[in-house]
């Protein structure tokens, strides 16, 4: 089984964290997301993806390569310029089987294709669409299905009260390439606005599918997903020592403060005397936290240093930034690379720092 991910955003809801670390490789737990997709990919007999990407493209494949460590044989198409995800599509036709999963680029997943893949051969559909169910519809567009699964309606963003349904869309189709015929090369096109609404009535299916999703495209969600792999919400790949909820120490990691689950410590980690670390917190390898430093419900990539008496919350930091004595930063705040917080300073709710470009 053959997939593509579409990668081309440029991540501008993650950002200054997207500014230099192409949003497909940022890092989420022990691993880039795309490791974690392929991890679920796997498991449905996908050895053949295709990562159609843009924005970043080198750093995507300096970090991913060609696929052997992943698991998969991974091929990369890069758009000259957005089209679309229809028109990303299209630029990668040449690389594509008569039937292939497509998949958004943000969602971190670990959904059940069994029945979606299942339900696209028994139907004979042109393209199936993957859905998921949702609290609040009003922020989505649903998708409205006939009993044998074909699509009826796309409603875009209803009323709660007046939605049909709470079914959304989940970013995850099985399409057959001829779909690809109505698509003229360079034609920006959307395969969710133009595409789909177009087969409506003409082939075009769709089904509910189970298991964890999230849309890991902002900052609050990109926490989430740490979250839910630390307390077992979401499992599949990362290892924790001390079991869901507990504490997982890197090798020479040094620990005299306090860390309290759920949290997840990587290589040379130092926790200095009178820190506390938790309850969710990620620290990449090399952070050093300092005495009196105060970090929950955080993620801090590698090389991070957090001086003296400092306080996090709620806070994304990428790698090599350091925090002055003092600061108090948080919640809902990203840190670039390399970013300087000065001694003292106070990062309100919402703050971006942009990162120290060399």
């Amino acid at each position: 089984m053959q997939a593509l991910i579409l990668a081309g955003g440029e991540g501008t809801r993650l950002r200054p964290l997207t500014l230099t670390v192409a949003k497909p490789v940022v890092q989420i737990l022990d691993r880039p997301h795309l490791v974690h997709m392929c991890d679920w990919l796997k498991r449905f007999g996908v050895t053949d993806v295709v990562l159609s990407c843009g924005h970043m493209a080198e750093g995507i494949r300096k970090i991913a390569g060609e696929g052997p460590s992943l698991g998969v044989k991974l091929q990369y198409v890069e758009e000259p310029e957005p089209r679309g995800t229809g028109g990303a599509i299209k630029e990668a036709e040449s690389l594509l089987e008569d039937r292939f999963l497509v998949l958004n680029g943000d969602i971190l997943a670990d959904l059940d294709l069994a029945p979606l893949l299942e339900h696209h051969e028994a139907s004979g559909a042109a393209a199936t669409i993957g859905l998921i169910p949702v609290e609040d519809p009003s922020a989505f567009g649903v998708v409205v299905t006939a009993e044998d699964g074909s699509v009826e309606a796309f409603i875009e963003k209803p009323k709660r009260e007046d939605a049909p349904t709470n079914l959304v869309n989940a970013g995850v189709y099985v399409i057959e390439k001829r779909v690809l015929e109505g698509i003229t090369p360079e034609q920006n096109v959307s395969i969710e606005r133009e595409v789909f609404p177009a087969l409506t009535g003409n082939g075009l299916h769709a089904l509910e599918v189970s298991g964890y999703w999230l849309d890991i495209g902002t900052p609050e969600r990109y926490l989430q997903a740490h979250w839910d792999l630390l307390d077992g919400t979401l499992g599949g790949g990362s290892s924790l020592e001390g079991g869901a909820g507990g504490v997982t120490l890197g090798f020479e990691t040094k620990v005299d403060g306090d860390v309290l689950g759920p949290a997840w410590l990587d290589d040379e980690v130092e926790i200095e005397e009178g820190a506390t670390v938790g309850p969710n917190a990620v620290l990449g390898a090399g952070c050093i936290v300092a005495s009196g430093a105060e970090i929950s419900e955080s993620v801090l990539l590698a090389g991070v240093y957090v001086g003296a008496g400092a306080k996090i919350t709620g806070t994304v930091i990428a790698a090599n930034a350091k925090i002055g004595e003092g600061a108090t930063i948080g919640p809902d705040v990203v840190i670039g690379e390399g970013a300087a917080v000065p001694a003292g300073e106070t990062l309100e709710p919402g703050a971006r720092v942009a990162p120290e470009m060399s």
